[in-house]
């Protein structure tokens, strides 16, 4: 083959490259979803693709076929930088060979509020002994975000946990005895103690224990890496490994652990990214009405 041809046998195939560079990067698309959001996609997907991944913010993310292509849910944690991230979408063709798009994540940036809380002393200023215990108790609560269930065939909750009034909002900035804190991590509902909590979703009971800042807390675990969190409770009524159906009781309003006055704090970890629980309600759900005394 003489150099002349092998040039423009090079430049042919730099075109063929280029030309499927284009085509891949038209099929690109741009989702939008805000800090603490949880990302719905819903996409086209060829019938002949096959061990489907949809991977974006360092995790894989549970997805389904549908009859006209794919659904797939991304969490989006509370601190997520804003900006674009990367969403691979990949599998594999009848043929083996391997087929994938990228996409981008717009992440948008939300202006959480600030939290005051005034509590006593000791939940505020812990010594070691006490220290070691509010450890080991997160450390528990860590093991079961991570913990897999037989999964649901949607995330959607069916109902909220409990009626009430909005007290804290997700994300907030807390403020205890005029010290900065994590951001809260879910929302709190303040009602009056012994109103019924009732499990929004099927799952798994993972944790069902007494703890020191948490009071009566309560995990369960739904699938999908879908974990919902109840503190503060007056009481525990479910034991760890019980399952749960949708709307079964799980226990009752109270004020145990760091608490002002009695409320339910819910949260939720998807894949261990914090998410404001009232993205995973049904469009039609009784929304919570805000306090309007909220600092």
């Amino acid at each position: 083959m003489s150099l002349f041809t092998a040039a423009r046998a090079i430049k042919a195939l730099l075109l063929l490259i280029a030309c499927w560079l284009i085509s891949t990067n038209a099929m690109a698309q741009t989702w939008n979803a805000d800090q603490g959001g949880i990302l719905k996609i819903e996409m086209a997907l060829p019938a002949s693709v096959s061990d489907i991944q949809v991977r974006a913010l360092e995790t894989n993310w549970p997805q389904r076929r549908t009859d006209h292509g794919l659904i797939a849910w991304i969490g989006v944690d509370l601190a997520t930088k804003p900006g674009e991230h990367a969403l691979l979408i990949s599998g594999r063709s009848d043929s083996g060979d391997t087929w994938q798009r990228q996409d981008v994540i717009l992440v948008h940036e939300v202006a959480f509020p600030k939290s005051y809380i005034d509590v006593e002393k000791k939940m505020a200023e812990f010594d070691a002994e006490t220290l070691v215990r509010i450890r080991a108790e997160a450390g528990r609560l860590r093991a079961a975000y991570a913990e897999r269930v037989k999964a649901a065939p949607d995330i959607v909750f069916v109902q909220q946990p409990t009626e009430g009034i909005l007290s804290s909002p997700f994300g907030a900035r807390r403020i205890v005895n005029g010290e900065p804190r994590s951001p809260h991590s879910g929302i709190d509902i303040a009602a009056a103690e012994g109103v019924p909590i009732h499990a929004p979703l099927a799952g798994r009971v993972l944790v069902s224990e007494s703890m020191y800042l948490n009071g009566n807390a309560v995990a369960i675990g739904h699938g999908n890496g879908l974990v919902s969190v109840y503190t503060h409770m007056q009481s525990l009524e479910v034991e760890h490994g019980q399952w749960l159906d949708a709307g079964e009781r799980i226990g009752a309003v109270g004020m145990s652990g760091r608490s002002t006055g009695p409320h339910l704090h819910w949260g939720v970890r998807f894949n261990n990214a914090r998410i404001d629980p009232r993205n995973l309600l049904p469009a039609d759900a009784s929304l919570l009405q805000p306090n309007k005394d909220e600092r």
